[in-house]
């Protein structure tokens, strides 16, 4: 298609993209509580709408891999944003309006689409602001996942204003709000250039991929990323509460609100200093404060010290996954889609297995979280040993 708009448009549509992936992962848990209690939806039922959410968006990482790079991106993206958008359109319009015993089947075919667009979003926003033309490309795709944390920040405290506004009950028009970004932004990626990141005749197979030392390095890296970032993130206000005695509210804003808000500074950090530093060496050190605030974390007897530790590692957790990925496409310019496809898996999972293996061994030993967190301290160490054998690796063939 061709297009007057340049590719600063493009990389502009990208940045919406991700922001677009916060409402995917952050708008429906601010609704849980009312869910319950006007819909009689039963606590267990409202847990598995999360789980089905990220397992949706595993899934179409997987199956991505088949066909991303056999179909135009533009098509994929583009879709990517009408499956959102039609999950918001289903909460708004039809929830409301139908008899109670169908509201959570409606709910689930909702949130089954906007996390299957949410999930095309992770593999394809990525390769194609890495195929913009640019002089710095690892800063872009610093910026890029950077709309994250921002989208995160923007859509609890938005939701809350507005639900404040209009009261709670009137929650589904909150809902189709949040449906214009994804819908409008549809509608820009029709007409901003798009290149492929590399050409099928050009790309590595996948298989041959998996066969590459530095390759398997990477997605363990991209793993680690993941389950260090989210297992902080999603434990800390109820480390705070449970394990502190810290006030929820209170909790709240120095656990998940400082990591949060620490991820988003450390992404725009890094991508206005990525081009003077040695990426490895600061990804390194990231890595290594990381383990340092999870040891504190869990050992810290003062409980303010604690929750801020669990606040400050959102700077040192938030670089990992963008920069990981900008090494890894430097490594293997022809890696294509399929590559990032594999990283977002990689990442996915370990967002799902991290926080879930704090939860598991915490209930095994009494429910107690900062031993949870110190066992999630691995995630960063093997964070740090992988950096060192690409490191190692690097230096034997330079």
């Amino acid at each position: 298609m061709k297009t007057k708009l340049g590719f600063n448009h493009t990389k502009r549509a990208c940045y919406i993209a991700a922001f677009s992936q916060a409402i995917v992962c952050g708008f429906l848990p601010l609704l849980f509580v009312t869910f319950q209690r006007d819909y009689g939806i039963l606590l267990y039922l409202i847990t598995l709408l999360t789980t089905l959410n990220f397992v949706m968006q595993l899934i179409m990482d997987f199956v991505s891999l088949f066909f991303v790079d056999r179909v135009s991106y533009r098509t994929t993206i583009v879709t990517a944003h009408g499956l959102v958008t039609a999950g918001m359109l289903i909460l708004g319009l039809v929830v409301p309006f139908v008899e109670k015993i169908y509201v959570y089947p409606v709910i689930l075919v909702a949130v089954l689409l906007f996390s299957a667009g949410g999930g095309i979003f992770e593999v394809l926003v990525s390769p194609i602001v890495e195929a913009c033309p640019s002089e710095n490309k690892t800063a872009t795709m610093s910026i890029t996942h950077s709309m994250f944390g921002i989208g995160s920040v923007a859509v609890v405290i938005v939701t809350n204003i507005l639900l404040a506004v209009f009261g709670q009950e009137n929650w589904f028009y909150i809902a189709l709000f949040w449906a214009l970004l994804p819908f409008l932004n549809g509608i820009y990626f029709l007409f901003v250039p798009i290149n492929k990141i590399v050409e099928n005749s050009e790309r590595i197979p996948m298989r041959k991929l998996l066969k590459r030392k530095s390759f398997l390095i990477f997605f363990l890296l991209m793993f680690c990323s993941g389950a260090t970032e989210i297992s902080m993130s999603q434990w800390a206000s109820a480390f705070a509460e449970s394990s502190l005695g810290i006030d929820k509210v209170l909790g709240d804003i120095l656990g998940p609100c400082i990591f949060a808000g620490m991820l988003t500074i450390s992404r725009i950090v890094y991508s206005r200093i990525s081009d003077r530093i040695n990426q490895h060496k600061y990804l390194l050190c990231c890595a290594l404060m990381s383990v340092v605030f999870y040891l504190c974390a869990g050992l810290l007897p003062f409980g303010f010290a604690a929750i801020i530790s669990c606040g400050l590692c959102g700077f040192t957790a938030g670089v990992m996954w963008p920069a990981t990925l900008s090494l890894a496409a430097e490594h293997y310019p022809t890696g294509g889609v399929a590559m990032f496809g594999l990283f977002a898996l990689a990442g996915d999972i370990g967002c799902t297995l991290g926080p879930t293996a704090v939860g598991m061994f915490s209930s095994a030993i009494g429910g107690e979280l900062r031993a949870g967190l110190l066992v999630a301290s691995v995630f960063p160490i093997l964070t740090v040993v992988g950096l060192i054998m690409l490191m190692k690796r690097k230096k034997k063939h330079s």
